[in-house]
C-alpha cells in the first residue's frame, strides 16, 4: 500500500505498508524540528533497495506543492521510488527558502545550514526504509534547483544524479568543491524572466547562465568533448504548440555520467508540464545510478 507522511519526532506513525507499528526518533536533530513529506510507493516490501528522489521546491512554495506540480507522487509508485519532499525555513515574511548559493535565496542572512538538514533528511529515510546508496538523487526547481546544486556540490560523493529546473550552480566555481561525478539534467525555458537563461544577477549575488551551468558541471565530471545538440526533441510544456523542447549534451564524459540540457524554447519560469514531464524527469534519473558507490 501507498503511504504518504510527515515524520516528526511527536508522532506515531503507522507503517501501513510494513503493518507495524513505530516511533520516530526522539533525539534531537534536524528533522525533529523540521519534518519532512515522504511517500512510500505503492508495492514497497523492504526487502530490496529502493531509490531516494529528494523534491526541493522553488522560493516561497512548499514541497507538497512542488510534488504536485511536478507529478511525482504518482510516478513515484509507478516506478517504485521512495520520494522524500522537505520544506524550506520561512524568512522574515513568511516565504519558505533555501540557503542555496549566494545568490539564492538566503536573502536575510539567517545563515540555516540546509546542506545539513538534507544530510538529516537523506539518513533518516535511509535509517527508516532500505535506500539504495547508489541511487540517491535531487530535484528542485527554481530556488530549489540553486539548492540541488548547491547540495551536489558539498556530497557529490552521495549525490548520483540532478535534476534541475531554472535554478543555476555558483558562479564562482571554487565555491563547488564536488570530488566525485554527478550526472546532471538541467532543464530552462528560454524566456524565464525569473531567473535569465543567459546569467544574471540578485541583490545578494551572480548568478551564471544555463549553458555555463552545465559546462562547469562537465569540467567538474571530466567530460572531454563538447556541448552538443542532439536532435532529440521533446514535448513537455502544453501551453507551447509541439515538441518545444532541445537536448543538448557534452560528450566525452565518463562511462555512465552525462551532463544535458533541455531548453524548452518559450518556456517560462514554470512551465505548464504535461504528463511526459515526470516518466521523462525519472527516466533520466534512472539512467544514472552512482557510477561507484560512495565509501
Amino acid at each position: 500500500m501507498s503511504v504518504v507522511r510527515r515524520w516528526s519526532a511527536s508522532v506515531v506513525v503507522i507503517l501501513l505498508a510494513a503493518g507495524v507499528l513505530a516511533l520516530p526518533s526522539t533525539a534531537a536533530s534536524p528533522t525533529a524540528e523540521r519534518p519532512y513529506g515522504l511517500k512510500v510507493p505503492a508495492g514497497y516490501d523492504g526487502h530490496h533497495p529502493v531509490p531516494l528522489v529528494v523534491l526541493l521546491h522553488g522560493y516561497g512554495s512548499s514541497g507538497e506543492q512542488q510534488a504536485g506540480y511536478f507529478g511525482l507522487l504518482d510516478e513515484a509508485d509507478k516506478a517504485g521510488f521512495l520520494l522524500a519532499y522537505p520544506d524550506g525555513t520561512q524568512d522574515r515574511v513568511g516565504r519558505r527558502f533555501w540557503n542555496a548559493t549566494d545568490a539564492c535565496c538566503d536573502f536575510f542572512h539567517s545563515g540555516v545550514d540546509d546542506v545539513a538538514y538534507l544530510d538529516a533528511v537523506i539518513g533518516d529515510v535511509s535509517a527508516r526504509y532500505d535506500v539504495d546508496p547508489a541511487r540517491i538523487y535531487v530535484v528542485g526547481h527554481s530556488n530549489g534547483a540553486f539548492m540541488s546544486h548547491r547540495y551536489a556540490c558539498d556530497r557529490a560523493g552521495r549525490v548520483a544524479a540532478i535534476v534541475t529546473l531554472a535554478g543555476m550552480t555558483w558562479k564562482d566555481q571554487t565555491r563547488c568543491p564536488a570530488g566525485s561525478a554527478v550526472s546532471v539534467l538541467h532543464v530552462h525555458g528560454r524566456d524565464d524572466m525569473t531567473v535569465s537563461y543567459q546569467g544574471g544577477a540578485t541583490p545578494e549575488g551572480v548568478y551564471p547562465g544555463a549553458v555555463e551551468t552545465v559546462d562547469d558541471w562537465a569540467a567538474k565530471d571530466g567530460c572531454r568533448g563538447a556541448l552538443a545538440v542532439t536532435g532529440r526533441k521533446l514535448d513537455l510544456d502544453q501551453a507551447i504548440p509541439g515538441d518545444e523542447t532541445d537536448e543538448a549534451t557534452w560528450s566525452g564524459c565518463p562511462s555512465g555520467v552525462s551532463v544535458t540540457l533541455w531548453t524548452i524554447e518559450g518556456g517560462g519560469h514554470v512551465p505548464a508540464f504535461n504528463a511526459n514531464w515526470a516518466p521523462a524527469l525519472w527516466d533520466f534519473l534512472a539512467s544514472h545510478p552512482k557510477v561507484s558507490r560512495p565509501s
